[in-house]
Order: structure tokens, then sequence, then C-alpha cells
């Protein structure tokens, strides 16, 4: 019955007090309809891999993205990878690994490298610490668009970009469209089809479709983690932060205006429990491991120093690679506990709040970067970096910043199954199995659809929290955390899966990330060859196994090997 169909576009969930704007006439003409068989709204790491799994598959994939960059926290994010030790070796799928190999044969392609450079089999671009494959935004937005070139040609991909959802209708336990705008001309699509995926960022399309979901803290009696907080608080939410790249040219002067609201960031102490070790801008912070003080190193010349050195953690452009007719220092990209924002969470409030939560993350590190060129202490006494350069080009942006705030904790959907502390946290897992916590083996989901490995890894968070940092084990991703308990036709793609708090601070980086979306991408397209149901099969072994063994012949991994 069609008048059964409703709406939706305001909150649902956990989150008290937020509000969705209503779907208001379209400014851009008509509402035009498009229809596929899947559409995905996020087109971040998990919607990337998503539509390129189901575009392989044979399926039509409507792809939206809110900016102007696909690519999501490699790009307009702008954060390198974060992956594990192991990562040349296995742990990710093969999609990803190409993904690696493709960044790297760009640089070979298109840069000048050093004959070094050039033949290094794992080259890292930038020569950051953090990850093996340290590099440029840009170069990961090329070769994310060379992936879904083919089938942009051939017509079985759209993407529209700019475009964020506004509006959605449903129909008992089912999505049947999702409206969406774009945000530079107001023209509205309504977009149908028989499956969704929400790969947005912040699990946009939760609430428009009233998916039941969760965000915060979940109290330890729901829970029973061993590090879930004593009472559940929907606002307490990691910490978000607006990134951004400098370049050090030394003998040179690039000190920017002093930022609006330099003044109360360069004397802000975050209210943290434990207490934070002082200033925000300094070269200390809590160290995440046991909340002691623990300094802090920066040094662009790259001059040896005896503390982590902020400018080579994340450096995404090594000038020694490159020949040196081609001019250019080296950049580092700011991502940092110094411009954490940990006033107010993006999810749960209005958007005028959200608005403004962004607006002051961006003086934060607009100031950090003042700070740094006025004011930071030098290994020679002196104070400040003037050489160093903003380098907005780099985020295709005019202020110099990154395009969208590095998110690291969206709502997450009530899953047929949430993973919780007791299945990663080595400790927990460990104590749940009477095992010693250096013997503590990790669980094997039957339904697994990809592999991770990372630690849990909370920031400082909007209530207060200080980081919340311990060893995890190797996981695995399990389907069921990927299907919402009610909602029919609905996929998680991204760190929207059913996580909690503390599991999703292992389950947020980058080739986690993909591997989730590609698991939503192949399972939309197996279900509907098979004309069934997520649920379905969540529930069959024979549907199940037929599907592992569909996404294991296409690369994906689902279990890590055996040592």
């Amino acid at each position: 019955m069609a008048g059964l169909a409703t709406t939706w576009a305001l909150r649902s969930g956990r989150a008290a007090g937020e509000t969705l704007p209503a779907a208001a006439a379209p400014a851009g003409g008509p509402v035009r309809e498009l229809e596929a068989d899947v559409v995905i709204i996020g087109a971040g790491m998990g919607g990337v891999a998503a539509a390129l799994a189901a575009a392989r598959n044979g399926l039509r994939v409507v792809l939206t993205e809110p900016t102007d960059w696909i690519g999501g926290q490699l790009t307009s994010q702008a954060v390198p990878p974060d992956e594990h030790s192991a990562i040349e070796k296995h742990g990710a799928n093969q999609s990803y690994r190409e993904f690696r190999t493709r960044v790297r044969d760009y640089y070979r392609q298109n840069f000048p490298l050093t004959p070094a450079a050039r033949e290094n089999p794992l080259l890292n671009p930038g020569n950051g610490s953090v990850s093996r494959l340290c590099h440029e935004p840009r170069v990961a937005l090329a070769v994310l668009q060379d992936m879904l070139a083919p089938h942009l040609s051939s017509g079985r991909l759209t993407l529209l970009l700019e475009t964020e959802p506004v509006s959605a209708e449903v129909e008992g336990d089912r999505i049947e469209s999702v409206r969406v705008r774009s945000t530079r001309s107001g023209k509205e699509y309504q977009l149908l089809a028989p499956q969704f995926i929400d790969a947005s960022e912040l699990g946009d399309l939760l609430p428009l479709t009233k998916t039941e979901f969760v965000t915060g803290t979940e109290a330890k009696e729901e829970t029973d983690e061993l590090h879930a907080a004593a009472t559940a608080n929907p606002l307490n939410q990691q910490a978000f932060t607006i990134c951004f790249a400098a370049e050090y040219r030394p003998g040179e002067n690039h000190v920017i205006d002093q930022p609006a609201e330099y003044a109360f960031w360069s004397k802000f102490v975050p209210a943290m429990t434990p207490p934070w070790s002082g200033r925000l801008l300094d070269l200390s912070y809590s160290n995440p491991r046991d909340l002691t003080p623990k300094k802090l190193g920066f040094d662009p010349t790259l001059a040896p120093t005896k503390a982590l050195n902020l400018f080579r953690y994340r450096q995404i452009r090594n000038a020694a690679f490159f020949t040196e007719n081609t001019g250019g220092g080296n950049v580092t990209l700011v991502n940092w506990p110094q411009n954490d924002y940990v006033l107010g969470p993006l999810i749960g409030v209005s958007k005028e709040e959200a608005d403004r939560h962004v607006a002051r993350a961006k003086q934060l590190s607009l100031s950090l970067m003042y700070w740094l060129q006025t004011e930071c202490p030098r290994p020679d006494g002196g104070t400040g970096y003037p050489g160093l350069l903003l380098r907005g080009d780099m985020m295709g942006t005019e202020d110099g910043l990154a395009k969208a705030p590095y998110v690291r904790e969206a709502r997450r959907i009530e899953a047929l199954f949430t993973i919780t502390e007791h299945f990663v946290g080595r400790e927990n897992r460990a104590r749940m199995l009477g095992q010693p916590a250096d013997r503590a083996t990790p669980p094997e989901f039957p339904d697994s659809v990809g592999v991770g490995s990372y630690h849990i890894d909370l920031h400082p968070s909007s209530a207060g929290d200080n980081y919340i940092d311990f060893a995890s084990l190797p996981f695995q991703i399990p389907l069921r955390s990927l299907i919402p308990k009610r909602v029919k036709n609905l996929l998680a793609a991204c760190k929207n899966i059913g996580t909690t708090h503390i599991t999703n601070g292992c389950y947020r980086l980058h080739p986690v990330e993909w591997g989730i979306g590609e698991a939503a991408g192949c399972l939309a397209s197996f279900q509907h060859h098979r004309k069934t149901t997520s649920h379905a099969i969540a529930e069959s072994e024979t549907l199940l196994g037929e599907f592992q063994t569909m996404i294991r012949e296409q690369g994906v991994e689902t279990h890590w090997p055996k040592s």
C-alpha cells in the first residue's frame, strides 16, 4: 500500500537532541528519478570499495559523496593509511593491495623519482613513520578515480559528487528510495533501488531511514566490556580532527595571519579524566598507554630527536626521493594530539551546533599552524619555524585545511551481531577464556568476510575521557555486524557497523573500512543474483558458505594465516 510509505526526516536512535532538515522543495528544478540495483551513500574508503565490488559483479550502482573528492579518510580528510605491521604480506584484501600498488606505480609514472626510490618495491613516498605508504591525498584521489573509471565509462556506475541525502521513503522494514540534493546546484534526485548501503562518514542514512543505531559510549552493564564507561552517554564521542599539510622551506617566511581564536587555543588545557599533560598547544601530551605526560619532538630539519619527531610522523613528501631539479621540500600531514577537537561532537546535536564545532576545529588547526611558525620551541633554544608553509593546494582548499573533518566515530547500527571487547581486546579475551594475556587466542567467526588488525585506539572524547588505548588481537569482520536487526535492505559499509564505542577503536582504520565496504558490495551483488536477502544469507549455512567462497575467489581474506 503506497499510503503506508513514510518520509523520515527526523532523528532516530539514541542520539538525543539530533535533528535533520526536512526535505524542502528542490531549488534546482523537478526531482529526477534514478534507478539502480544498489545505492551507496558515501564515497569514502568503504563506499568506493563497495561500489567497485558491486559493479565488477554486474550491478548497476549509484554512488553519492558530499564533497568533491572520493576517498574519505585518504583524500578529503587527508590521513595517510593507518595499517598493521604485516600489511605488505597479508591481512588485507587483494583489491586493497591493488590500491597500494597503484599508489606506488603512480609515483613511478608521474613523479621524477631518484633511481633508488623508483627501484624500491616498497616505496614509501613520504618516508613517514606512521605508515609504510605515506603519500599525498591527491595521489590517492587519482588512483581511486582510475579504479572507478571503467565502471563510470560503461555506465554501470553513476557518481554524484557534492550530493547529500535529505530524506528517505520507508515502507515497513524496507527502504523504498532515498532523496539526495546537490549542495552546488540544489538539484534533487530520487534514488530507487532494491538495496541500499550506508557508507557515509557519520552514518547519515540511519536516522533518515529510521534504522536503529547507537552513538557514543555504552554502559558497562550493557556490554560487560573491561574498558566500557560506567554510564552510557550518546554524546560522548571521540575527537575529530581538521588536518592540514605543511611544507618546510628554511630561510623563508610564510607565517599566516594570527587566527581569530588564537588567544583561546594558545592557552587551552583540555579538561580530561585522567588529566591532560598541560596546554594543548605544546610538545607534550598524555601517553595513550598509561596517560602519564610524554614529551614529543618537532624538528622539520629532520635532525635526530630523542622524542618522536612529529614532522616525520606523518610526512607525506620526502624531498630526498625526488630529483634535485623538481624543487619543493619535505611535507608533513598534521593529524596530531594537538589538533584533536574535544569541545563537542558531530552527532546528536543540531546541524548549527555541529557546524560551529567544525568551524572551531578549523580555528584550532590554524592556531596550531601559527604556534608552530611562531612559538614552537626549537632545539637551538629559539622559537618558531616561519619557513613552514601551509599547503592548501595539496588539500584542494583555499583555507589550507582538509576538505572534511577526520571522523573517528559514527552512528553504529544495531546489528545482528555486535562485536564487543570480549572478542578483540587482548586482556578482556584472555580473562574470558582464562588464558594468560600474552597467549590469548582470537575467536574464529564462522561468518567472517574480512580481517584486520590494529590496537584499540580511542582518542580523547567530547565528554572528557582521555585516551583509551590498549592491545587487541588480530580480528575478523563478521557478516552479521554489517546487517541491521530490523531493516531488510540496508547494509553498513564503514565504521557504522555493529561495534561498540570501544571496539570501534580498531575497526575504523583504512584497510578495515575498505574490507567492510568490499564485503557489503559483494553481499549486495550476491543477494541480488540469488534473489535472496542479507538476513537469509546470514541465517543459512549453505548460502553463507557459497558467499564466502565467492568473496575468497575475488581476493577477500577471511582468515589470518596460521602461524
